[in-house]
């Protein structure tokens, strides 16, 4: 049965309002990507002869998109051509190298499951490239997006619909054929609060993922939930 939740006070915990759509942040949310992610800047640094970053500082680039995540990586004040040739060595390496070490978070393959087997509605919404997020939700979650469901996942094909636009939640939603009321993103940045914002939608974060929970309501996040299990609580009992 979907949980019945409240929008009358955003100060607080989202409770008692019906959500039967679910769309879903990929990187720092569904997956940990961190990675393989600096394994793709570090390639590209090396071939420029640039300093290597941590994961750390990998961790603290990630969210707007490979194309911002390669500015704050290469050191300040590369010219325009640097950094296109780095977009180009990075996807190339990526792309061959985009499982070695992601694994979705703990507990995420059952939620999703559950959730799908309860009637929710899925969708997912990433700043990463569109044949990316793709290829990474057709193997990490294949008995979820598989067929028509696959026309609810999306990736950036661009400045114009990266979050926070809201374009690809909205389009989402159009697919799923979902209303703003009954729609909430799951995300873990400040980026994603301002795209439910900008969609006009609620927003329930996680604590797992690249930005920690005091962060996040940092940025304005009313709910956030510590781990899969209480995400799900939230998602199916409420609070």
């Amino acid at each position: 049965m979907l949980p019945l939740f409240s929008r009358e006070r955003r100060d607080k915990p989202l409770l008692m309002k019906r959500y039967n759509t679910l769309v879903f942040d990929l990187d720092g949310t569904l997956l940990d990507t961190l990675g393989d992610l600096t394994d793709g800047v570090n390639h590209v640094l090396s071939r420029f002869n640039f300093e290597q970053r941590t994961q750390d500082e990998i961790r603290s680039f990630i969210g707007n998109g490979v194309p911002t995540l390669l500015r704050r990586a290469l050191p300040v004040g590369v010219d325009d051509g640097i950094h296109t040739e780095a977009l180009r060595l990075f996807g190339e390496f990526y792309m061959s190298n985009i499982k070695n070490s992601t694994l979705p978070y703990d507990g995420i393959q059952n939620m999703l499951r559950e959730l799908s087997g309860n009637g929710y509605k899925i969708g997912v919404v990433s700043n990463k490239k569109d044949d990316a997020v793709k290829e990474l939700c057709a193997y990490f979650f294949g008995d979820i997006f598989n067929g028509e469901k696959m026309r609810a996942v999306f990736g950036a094909t661009g400045e114009h619909n990266r979050k926070p636009s809201p374009l690809l939640v909205l389009e989402a939603m159009r697919v799923l054929g979902s209303d703003k009321d009954e729609t909430v993103f799951i995300g873990d940045s400040d980026v994603d609060i301002r795209c439910a914002e900008n969609a006009g939608i609620d927003i329930i974060c996680v604590g797992w993922g690249y930005r920690n929970a005091d962060y996040l309501r940092s940025k304005g996040a009313k709910t956030v939930a510590a781990d899969t299990n209480e995400l799900l609580k939230l998602l199916t009992i409420g609070v």
